[in-house]
Parts: structure tokens; C-alpha cells; sequence
């Protein structure tokens, strides 16, 4: 039997996760990813800027994670595109209640303006199609948190998913950047 390639197994890690949240009633994921694991929040340094994103509807969400972290006194970072070929960077984002600062971005996705400063994240929480027990996470395959996160190998990485985006393997390419901890709404992966 042939291994799976990372477009095989994205195309079924993305049809998992969409049955997976069609199924969840909308008071249901509400409720989720509300607050980080506790193991999790004694790694994280007071005062640390942490870097988040913005999920579409089948991603797990980060949304409750800002406002937790800026509660406590974090600054918010979100990714920032200036174009489709530019590097992924992250801009602070003010104001994680009603997103006031938020406009209107590349790929469908919102975020910070142009005159929100660039801010480097020490902690990176990280979407993700999959992930293994072991850390290994797969992307959308763009490679912009990778390509990110190669330059920055001190930041702790963290993914958020759903318990059914988790898999046994996933092929392992040499620019892939593991993940220190994985949280889904039943489990602590990690830290590896």
C-alpha cells in the first residue's frame, strides 16, 4: 500500500474536520478552545506577545485565546500580508473583542491594517489541516508559518484543532517546523 501524499491527506483531513464541525451544534463550538491548558500557560512568559489567527468556520477557533491573552495583559498579533508573494508578517492587533482594527486582506482573510506596527510573537498559536501525536503538522501548503517559523526557532509553537484533524503519520519534508504542543477541545499534545 502506497503512503498517502500531503495532498491525499490534506483532501481527507479536510473533508474529517468539516464533517467534524457540521456536526458540532453552534453552542457547542462556542464553547471550546475558550481558554489554553493550564501545562500550557506555564510556558507561555508574562508579558509575551503571542501570535494568533484568524479562523474561517472550519478551522478551530482563536477568537476566545485573544481576548483571554490581551485580558491578561499580551499583545495580539495577527498574520499580515502586504501581497500574495510577500512574507507572512505579524502586526499587532488592538483590539480582539470587536475588531475594529481589522481590514479586509489577501486571501479572504481579515486583518491587521497598514498602520498597525510589526511585532515579532515569542508564542505562535498555529491553524493546521492536520497533525500527529508526535507534533508534525500539516498546513494548508503554502509554507508561510514554516518559512515563518524557520527564521524564528526560539518561538513556541502551538497548534489548535479539532480531536479529528489528528493523524497517524504525516509525510515529513525537511522545511516542515514541528510543533511544540497541539490543543484540541479533549486533549494536550505534547510539549515534545
Amino acid at each position: 500500500m502506497r503512503r498517502m501524499t500531503k495532498a491525499d491527506l490534506r483532501k481527507a483531513l479536510r473533508i474529517a474536520r468539516r464533517e467534524h464541525v457540521a456536526a458540532l451544534p453552534d453552542r457547542v463550538r462556542a464553547l471550546v478552545f475558550h481558554r489554553p491548558p493550564a501545562p500550557l500557560l506555564e510556558r507561555i512568559a508574562e508579558g509575551a506577545t503571542i501570535g494568533l489567527y484568524l479562523a474561517d468556520r472550519e478551522e478551530a477557533p482563536a477568537a476566545s485565546y485573544a481576548r483571554f491573552f490581551a485580558e491578561r495583559g499580551h499583545r495580539i498579533a495577527l498574520p499580515r500580508f502586504s501581497t500574495r508573494e510577500a512574507a507572512m508578517q505579524f502586526a499587532l492587533h488592538t483590539d480582539p473583542f470587536g475588531e475594529s482594527d481589522l481590514v479586509d486582506g489577501l486571501f479572504g482573510i481579515r486583518q491587521p491594517g497598514t498602520e498597525a506596527p510589526i511585532v515579532e510573537p515569542e508564542v505562535l498559536f498555529v491553524p493546521l489541516i492536520g497533525f500527529t501525536a508526535r507534533g508534525d503538522r500539516l498546513g494548508q501548503g503554502g509554507g508561510h508559518y514554516d518559512r515563518w517559523l524557520a527564521d524564528r526557532p526560539d518561538t513556541l509553537r502551538i497548534g489548535l484543532a479539532w480531536d479529528a484533524q489528528l493523524a497517524e503519520d504525516i509525510p515529513v519534508e525537511e522545511h516542515d517546523v514541528p510543533l511544540d504542543a497541539v490543543v484540541t477541545p479533549t486533549r494536550l499534545y505534547g510539549p515534545f
